[in-house]
C-alpha cells in the first residue's frame, strides 16, 4: 500500500496509468487491497478495476459505494462502460441495477444501446464516442472543435476524422496527421478534391463477426476503423487497444482449448466450477485411454513372449502423439490467423504428411539401431522402425485433418482435437508395433 501512495504523490494527475496502479494493487493481500483501492483517483477508478484480472473485481466493488461506483462507470468510454456494467450485474444484479439508475441518460442509453448486440458481433466492441464533420465545414473551425472536446476530455484516443453526409452515413475517414496538412482557410470538400491522396474509409459493419474485423486490423495494419449500420451509418468506432484483447483473450481460449480447459472457468476462482470442467475432458480421455489398453490387452501374448516389446512400446505411442501435436498446433493457429483459406486443406495435409514421413524415417533408423543393439534382435529393430514410420505418418495426417475437419463443420479446431489426436496415435502406435512384433518375431 505504501507503493501506492508513493506512486500516486510522485506522479501528476495526467501521468498517472491504470495498468501502473494494477500491478501494484495485484501485489498486495485482500485486507490491504480493500484500503489501497480507496486511494486511487476516483477518475481512474473504472480502468483500474478493468485492468486487474477478473477475480479482482469482486473486491472493487466490496470496496466501493454505489455512488463510486457510478463515478467510475461515468469515466469511462461506452465499450468499457459495458463491460463494467456486465461484470458489475455477474457479481450482483442488485448493484448493479442501483448503479445503473444513477447514471446520466446520455450514459444509460449507450450502455443499453451496446448490449443489444450478441458477444460475437462487431457493434458489441465499438465506441460510440466518434470526432465527425461535414464537408462544407471549414477546417480551422474543424481543428478548434476538435482541440475544445479535447480538453473537455469528451474524446479520447482520436485518430481519425470521420466525414458523414447530413443522414449520417460515412463517406471519408482523414487521419489526424493528413488534416494537419490541409489548408486551413478551405473547406473539408475544396481539400479532399484538391488532394491526390484517397481517403476511402475502410469500415466494418456493426453486425459483421468480429473475428473478421481483427483480420481487418492484422490485414491493413489499421490504429482505428469505424462501424457502420447496413445503410452505411456512421455508429462508432473500434480502437486497436480493443483488438489486442481480443486476440489476446482469442489466443488464450485456443490454448485452454487444446489442453481440455474452459477459459472462463479458471479465471473465476471457484474451485469446484473449475474443477468440473476439467473433470469432462479427463473422463472422455479416460475412455479413450480404456480403449487404447484394450488394443494392448489383445497382444498379451505377444508381451508376455516378449518383454522387450513392453519396454519400447510407449517410444512409439510418445513419438506419434508429439509429432501429430506439433501438427495439430500448427494447423490450429493458422485457422485462428485466418492464414488457411478455403480449397487449402490437401496441401495442408501433404506439408504436414511430408514433414512427419521424413522425421519417422530418420528416427526410425535411430531408434532401429538403438533397439537391435540394446536387446541383440536385429529384428526389433526393424519392428520398431517399421511402426515409429506408420505412426508418425497417421500423426502428421490426422494432426491436420480433425482441425481442418472440424472448422469444416463449424466447429472450433481447437476444441476436443487433443483428444481424438491422442486416441489416434495411441491406437495407432500399438497397433502397428505390436501387430508387427506379432507377425515378424512371434
Amino acid at each position: 500500500m505504501n507503493k501506492l501512495k508513493e506512486y500516486l504523490e510522485s506522479h501528476e494527475l495526467n501521468e498517472i496509468h491504470p495498468s501502473d496502479i494494477a500491478k501494484i494493487l495485484k501485489k498486495l493481500n485482500d485486507k490491504k487491497f480493500s484500503k489501497a483501492i480507496k486511494l486511487v483517483p476516483k477518475d481512474f477508478l473504472g480502468d483500474v478495476a478493468l485492468a486487474l484480472p477478473d477475480r479482482y473485481f469482486d473486491d472493487v466493488v466490496q470496496s466501493l459505494s454505489v455512488d463510486e461506483l457510478s463515478h467510475a462507470v461515468s469515466e469511462l468510454e461506452s465499450d468499457d462502460q459495458v463491460e463494467f456494467m456486465q461484470e458489475l450485474e455477474e457479481h450482483d444484479e442488485n448493484i448493479a441495477s442501483k448503479v445503473f439508475e444513477t447514471l446520466d441518460e446520455d450514459d444509460k442509453e449507450e450502455i443499453v444501446q451496446l448490449q443489444t448486440y450478441e458477444e460475437e458481433e462487431a457493434g458489441a466492441y465499438m465506441q460510440l464516442e466518434v470526432f465527425t464533420a461535414k464537408k462544407d465545414e471549414i477546417v480551422k473551425d474543424v481543428v478548434k472543435r476538435f482541440a475544445n472536446l479535447r480538453k473537455a476530455n469528451e474524446l479520447e484516443n482520436v485518430q481519425n476524422l470521420f466525414i458523414t453526409n447530413e443522414d449520417k452515413e460515412l463517406r471519408y475517414t482523414i487521419g489526424l496527421e493528413d488534416l494537419l496538412i490541409f489548408d486551413f482557410s478551405k473547406s473539408l470538400r475544396d481539400n479532399l478534391e484538391e488532394s491526390t491522396d484517397s481517403f476511402e474509409p475502410k469500415k466494418a459493419q456493426d453486425r459483421e463477426n468480429i473475428k473478421d474485423v481483427v483480420h481487418y486490423f492484422e490485414e491493413y495494419d489499421l490504429p482505428v476503423m469505424p462501424v457502420v449500420n447496413k445503410d452505411g451509418v456512421l455508429l462508432g468506432r473500434i480502437t486497436s487497444d480493443d483488438i489486442y484483447d481480443i486476440i489476446n483473450e482469442q489466443a488464450t481460449e485456443q490454448m485452454y482449448n487444446l489442453a481440455g480447459v474452459d477459459d472462463e472457468a479458471e479465471e473465476d476462482d471457484e474451485v469446484i466450477n473449475a474443477g468440473k470442467k476439467r473433470a469432462s475432458w479427463l473422463s472422455l480421455n479416460l475412455f479413450t485411454a480404456i480403449f487404447a489398453s484394450f488394443i494392448i490387452g489383445l497382444y498379451a501374448d505377444t508381451l508376455e513372449s516378449m518383454v522387450a516389446l513392453a519396454v519400447l512400446m510407449p517410444i512409439v505411442a510418445s513419438m506419434g502423439g508429439n509429432a501429430g501435436t506439433q501438427s495439430l498446433t500448427v494447423v490450429v493457429r493458422q485457422l485462428a490467423l485466418g492464414d488457411i483459406s478455403q480449397g487449402d486443406a490437401m496441401r495442408i495435409i501433404k506439408k504436414e504428411v511430408i514433414i512427419s514421413l521424413m522425421n519417422g524415417i530418420l528416427f526410425a533408423i535411430i531408434m532401429g539401431v538403438v533397439a537391435a543393439i540394446w536387446f541383440n534382435k536385429e529384428m526389433l529393430g526393424v519392428v520398431i522402425a517399421m511402426s515409429m514410420v506408420i505412426n508418425l505418418l497417421m500423426a502428421g495426417f490426422f494432426g491436420a485433418a480433425i482441425p481442418l475437419f472440424l472448422k469444416k463443420i463449424d466447429v472450433d479446431p481447437a476444441i476436443g482435437s487433443t483428444v481424438i489426436l491422442t486416441t489416434v496415435t495411441d491406437v495407432v502406435g500399438f497397433l502397428s508395433f505390436l501387430g508387427l512384433a506379432t507377425w515378424i518375431l512371434i
